[in-house]
């Protein structure tokens, strides 16, 4: 078993800024690679940016030169950065990893979301 969980979230105004935790735990390996997703009221689930191992990193057009997305190997956490929001950004953020457990073999965890806010 792995436990992804998510922390940083809240209430924001237009403009100002968040840092999202993902702290991860469990039967680990190695991690592989790691995304940030965001899910909005009646809007499909959609790629927020991902990172590899690496450090090489993915983002998805709303959120270039805003988000920065990082991660600490040794800690097995990823982080996002998040400056200039706007109410858009508005969802709850969800962690994913494939974890690579002791025994080998690649599965996908999911944390349980974290609630940002962005009023106008």
């Amino acid at each position: 078993q792995v436990q992804l969980v998510e922390s940083g979230g809240g209430l924001v105004q237009a403009g100002g800024s968040l840092r999202l935790s993902c702290a991860a735990s469990g039967s680990i390996r190695s991690i592989n690679a790691m995304t940030w997703y965001r899910q909005a009221p009646g809007k499909e689930r959609e790629l927020v940016a991902s990172i590899t191992p690496g450090g090489t990193t993915n983002y998805a057009d709303s959120v270039k030169g805003r988000f920065t997305i990082s991660r600490d190997n040794a800690k097995n956490t990823m982080y996002l950065q998040m400056n200039s929001l706007k109410p858009e950004d508005t969802a709850v953020y969800l962690c994913n990893a494939d974890v690579t457990p002791p025994w080998g073999g690649g599965y996908d965890w999911w944390g349980q979301g974290t609630q940002v806010t962005v009023s106008s």
